[in-house]
């Protein structure tokens, strides 16, 4: 009797054991934690004036196509525009060097992450170059806030 009430409790022990790794995995999977882990990399530099909630961590998207992730978030201190640093997989390495960025919204109240379009220079962005071109996010408190001021002015007549 003593060795079978020994062997459910192992067994217990191991089912617990497996759900919590699989609760791990999932975790890891759902954040998304585990694209771009490995691999070479090279870090390109955004300025924006207002970065909204993005955090570092934040998917960079090229047509739909994850390509990369936000490594760090920093205020500049001769600008005071955010200072982003962009760490994006070395499998493309031949962006343009006119290469826009701006800070996008998934869905309407999503997380935040960076949408770059490719322009059409001959010369391709380098480790350590600065994007020219970004676009700031758009703050929906702000666009309220402007929109209800507006009709307070009567600026819709």
């Amino acid at each position: 009797m003593q060795t079978s009430q020994r062997a459910i409790e192992i067994a217990v022990g191991l089912f617990v054991a497996a759900g919590a790794a699989a609760l791990f995995a999932l975790a890891l999977y759902v954040s998304n934690l585990t694209a771009f882990a490995g691999g070479e990399r090279y870090t390109v530099i955004g300025h924006f004036q207002n970065i909204g909630g993005l955090r570092e961590g934040a998917p960079i998207d090229m047509a739909g196509v994850q390509i990369g992730r936000v490594e760090a978030i920093e205020l500049d201190k001769q600008t005071f525009e955010a200072r982003v640093e962009l760490s994006i997989s070395a499998d493309y390495d031949n962006l343009p060097s006119d290469t826009s960025a701006k800070i996008l919204t998934s869905g309407l109240l999503g997380e935040q992450y960076i949408g770059m379009e490719p322009g059409g220079s001959p010369t391709t962005l380098q480790d350590g170059d600065e994007l020219m071109l970004t676009q700031s996010a758009l703050i929906l408190e702000e666009l309220i806030g402007q929109f209800l001021y507006d009709k307070a002015s009567g600026g819709d007549e």
